[in-house]
């Protein structure tokens, strides 16, 4: 078992949470605060394993949470809805062509704010809902989706960077003949 890769997805989710929070660069000019965790769990979901994608949903969530209005650990099931939803499906998801991580991404960063809406209305709290959540939502998943490939081609180098291959060759050789019995 190695643990590099969740290692390096749990950095990066903490990374995006905080460097989300920090820099307001897109806030200022279009007033839209972009959320990259679900980016982040599509590139998870597709290349690593279902206790990845838990403990990136649940630590990404927290550290999301922890760091916007959103009651603390809201964002958790959102995040692992979406990331369990396509690790079932990653078998026929073509995972390393550009298109569909954008449509993921794009499809991803779309439902994730929906579902914690969802969920904030459903436990009660009132957030500020209008016209305009539909241009935060729009813009959310259109810049979500855009950055998700090359998130994914990050995730990539360095897992690759930092983990190894596995020897998947066998020490037999086709050509070989192998006689068994008594001769």
């Amino acid at each position: 078992m190695n643990v590099i890769p969740t290692l390096l997805i749990l950095l990066m989710a903490l990374v995006v949470a905080f460097a989300q929070a920090w820099w307001g660069g897109l806030r200022g000019w279009i007033g839209v605060q972009v959320d990259l965790l679900p980016a982040l769990m599509v590139c998870a979901a597709l290349q690593t394993r279902l206790a990845t994608v838990a403990l990136l949903a649940v630590f990404g969530g927290l550290g999301f949470d922890a760091l916007s209005a959103n009651p603390w650990g809201i964002s958790i099931l959102p995040l692992f809805v979406v990331g369990l939803g396509l690790y079932a499906w990653r078998g026929l998801i073509l995972r390393r062509q550009a298109f569909a991580q954008f449509l993921l991404g794009l499809a991803a960063c779309g439902v994730v704010p929906l579902l914690t809406l969802l969920l904030l209305l459903t436990a009660g709290y009132a957030p500020l809902v209008g016209w305009g959540t539909i241009w935060q939502l729009a813009v959310m998943a259109l810049v979500g989706g855009s950055l998700t490939p090359p998130l994914c081609r990050f995730f990539e180098a360095g897992q690759l960077a930092l983990s190894y291959r596995r020897h998947t060759q066998s020490s037999f050789r086709p050509d070989r003949d192998i006689r068994r019995g008594r001769r």
